[in-house]
């Protein structure tokens, strides 16, 4: 049986949408069948992220039980997806996300669920179809603010936070450090994703960002961050890795823990 991750937050711009695609194909990366599931049914950006753009069938048409779910997934190179419409009028529940989509399961190692930037039906069934969740977040004070609403909501309904993934992240001094946001939020943060100009230039060119530039430090955070979640090991190609033992950071900490729960639970 297969474990379904959904990646939340509440805030636009945070960069959840390229990190659903970063991670799925980091995930794949290490030979696991992996299915994204475009869980943003009002504003679905998912599918443009591999160039479907206006998918004959969509998550929509399952929601409202005119086709199966397995009938509206698009086989890629090296993973799965499931859209939802741009463009459509279908009034669906998005709270029978789990009824709907639970079984594919079976067939699938992970599946990835991309969500609404809001606190909406949209979120909440993405969290409920869930068995674990990643939140993202940028290391600012207005997305930490909203941030916190969306931890809330998740434990309020009893599901796992796997932990935090800051993204764009430029190592300035008016960020807010990794160890107040963690102390805020009460969330280990298990990724930090540096600002990079590459994933823009990836978007452009339909591809994941961590097959467009693999070399690059947001493309080995990713991979870190799926071995860690898959219970695999990944050894860095970088030089300075092999300095980090002398004084890790804390994210390389928290990926420990994740990684040996993977073989508790």
């Amino acid at each position: 049986m297969g474990k379904s991750f959904g990646v939340i937050s509440l805030k636009g711009g945070v960069g959840k949408t390229s990190v659903v695609v970063a991670l799925g194909s980091a995930i794949a990366s290490f030979n696991k069948k992996v299915l994204l599931v475009d869980g943003n049914l009002s504003a679905p950006n998912l599918g443009i992220h591999f160039k479907i753009l206006d998918p004959e069938k969509s998550l929509h048409h399952v929601l409202d039980r005119e086709i199966n779910a397995k009938d509206a997934i698009y086989s890629l190179e090296k993973l799965d997806i499931l859209p939802s419409s741009l463009f459509t009028d279908k009034q669906v529940n998005p709270l029978k996300l789990k009824d709907r989509l639970d079984y594919l399961k079976k067939k699938y190692d992970y599946i990835i669920y991309d969500s609404s930037p809001s606190l909406n039906d949209e979120t909440l069934g993405v969290i409920l179809a869930s068995d674990g969740l990643l939140v993202v977040t940028t290391p600012d004070h207005p997305t930490l603010s909203t941030t916190i609403k969306a931890i809330n909501s998740a434990k309020e309904r009893g599901i796992p936070i796997e932990g935090l993934i800051i993204n764009k992240v430029h190592n300035k001094k008016f960020e807010v450090p990794f160890h107040h946001v963690e102390e805020t939020l009460e969330v280990p943060v298990i990724a930090v994703i540096p600002y990079d100009v590459h994933i823009l230039e990836a978007l452009s060119k339909f591809v994941p960002s961590v097959e467009h530039n693999p070399k690059s430090e947001a493309s080995e955070e990713y991979k870190k961050l799926a071995a860690a979640l898959v219970g695999e090991q990944y050894k860095s190609s970088k030089l300075k890795s092999f300095f980090r033992w002398t004084n890790p950071p804390k994210q390389d900490i928290n990926r420990l823990v994740l990684y040996q729960s993977v073989f508790s639970d």
